[in-house]
């Protein structure tokens, strides 16, 4: 299956959040391969967006969603937990990311269940650092390119249907603003 190509990622941040939805995130690890249909994603900008961390200025930790677009931006978060975001903004923006929350998994569940130690389905993959430890994404991922068949790559999916926007989670800042969206499998 083709990669999602590097124009998909060039446009406005909000955009790119909702038609990521039924996209598949597809991980390979050695010679297995595991994936999952993203079904809750995040949308954070840039100057209008006190909640985004390229909000401010550019750092080592945010220099990706200054970066290309369509490339992989993976922070650590609480001393803890990766986070994982692909970099998307209309050309005209300086910085934006989109932040996968949650996948439906696919293939390679008991693979998924190993690396989270869990055998509970409906918590394996709910969480942006819950998907991050089913797939094995860390800091090695930080800048991966996206629209190349490599260790870590997004491909067309499912079609997305009822897109529900709510406040997005665990912010402080920009709380008005709905750009979280979600979808059901």
């Amino acid at each position: 299956m083709n990669t999602l190509p590097r124009r998909f990622y060039l446009q406005d941040t909000v955009t790119v959040a909702k038609n990521l939805l039924g996209k598949k995130i597809i991980r390979k690890i050695g010679k297995s391969e595991i994936s999952g249909i993203i079904t809750e994603t995040e949308a954070y900008r840039h100057k209008d967006d006190p909640a985004s961390h390229a909000h401010r200025k550019i750092t080592d930790r945010n220099k990706a969603m200054f970066g290309d677009v369509g490339m992989a931006y993976v922070y650590f978060t609480y001393g803890m937990y990766y986070c994982f975001n692909v970099v998307a903004r209309n050309p005209k923006v300086a910085a934006g990311a989109v932040l996968i929350r949650a996948i439906e998994p696919e293939k390679g569940l008991k693979k998924m269940q190993e690396n989270r130690n869990k055998s509970d389905l409906k918590n394996l993959t709910n969480g942006p650092a819950k998907l991050t430890q089913a797939l094995q994404i860390t800091k090695e991922h930080y800048g991966v390119d996206l629209t190349k068949n490599s260790k870590l790559y997004i491909t067309e999916g499912i079609k997305a249907k009822k897109i529900v926007s709510s406040p997005r989670i665990g912010i402080k800042e920009a709380t008005d603003k709905l750009w979280n969206f979600k979808i059901n499998v």
